[in-house]
């Protein structure tokens, strides 16, 4: 498979979340729009403050017409044990054996340094993001998967099209929830 663009068609997975194996593309797709919000894993401080905003905006979503799904490196009982306290409106996709991000070709680097941003903007995006994890006080959990890994996006409407695709050019490069529901605005605009 290639990178994924719009207008192309979701590739069919089986997969696994939290609560429930044997899922596939199409079974979820059958319930509507989906936003596939592709992060690292649940130990990482960053990907948890980003579930956080999600599981707050979730109702946005839903009104827009759109479920959510979260694809992780993370085995099911891990997201289990660390969410028992705190449930999500939401399910994670436990690929584990990091099936998708093979397949859907979302890059890992090498190195930290190069997943880190370079321009000032993004530098000062995610010192603000840091300094917002801090003060909800995630603290790191167990680290799973490749740590190098870059986080994408996509939605895909019920016939399996592609409607918005994003690979991150760095750990910061992704739309915020509030952005992301623009976009489904725009998408809704524009009859996709």
């Amino acid at each position: 498979m290639a990178k994924l663009h719009v207008g192309d068609k979701m590739p069919s997975f089986t997969f696994q979340t939290e609560s429930e194996s044997g899922l596939t593309t199409e079974s979820v797709l059958k319930n509507g729009r989906t936003v596939f919000w592709v992060l690292r894993y649940i130990g990482c401080t960053t990907c948890r403050y980003d579930l956080h905003q999600i599981a707050a905006k979730y109702g946005d979503f839903l009104a827009k017409g759109a479920q959510v799904y979260v694809v992780m490196q993370s085995d099911p009982a891990i997201v289990r044990e660390d969410l028992q306290d705190s449930p999500l409106p939401f399910h994670i996709i436990c690929d584990q054996d990091q099936e998708i991000y093979r397949t859907l070709e979302i890059p890992a680097t090498k190195t930290k340094e190069e997943r880190m941003p370079t321009s000032p903007e993004d530098i000062a995006r995610l010192e603000e993001k840091k300094q917002k994890v801090k003060e909800l006080g995630f603290v790191h959990g167990r680290y799973e998967g490749n740590e190098q890994q870059l986080p994408a996006l996509f939605v895909v409407e019920p016939d399996a099209s592609v409607s918005y695709v994003h690979y991150a050019q760095n750990s910061i490069d992704m739309p915020t929830v509030d952005q992301m529901l623009e976009i489904l605005d725009t998408l809704g605009k524009t009859g996709r």
